[in-house]
């Protein structure tokens, strides 16, 4: 029981992420459709957040493995 829960946890801490990336991705894409002059601001703030979502979820990925 306890190796489903843990399954479980790590498969919403992954689905939670992709989602997250996806959503960071998509607002960049229109911010820099918006003013294609910031650009690179965008950009490095993309990566910023992108790098902080993975690094929560990577987090939460450890956590469920040291649970089981």
């Amino acid at each position: 029981m306890t190796g489903s829960i843990v399954a479980l946890g790590m498969g919403l801490a992954v689905i939670g992420a992709g989602m997250g990336l996806g959503s960071i991705g998509s607002k960049a894409m229109e911010a820099i459709a918006r003013q294609p002059e910031a650009v690179g601001d965008i950009r490095s703030n993309m990566i910023l957040m992108g790098a902080l979502v993975e690094g929560a979820a990577l987090i939460a990925i450890v956590m469920c493995f040291l649970v089981a």
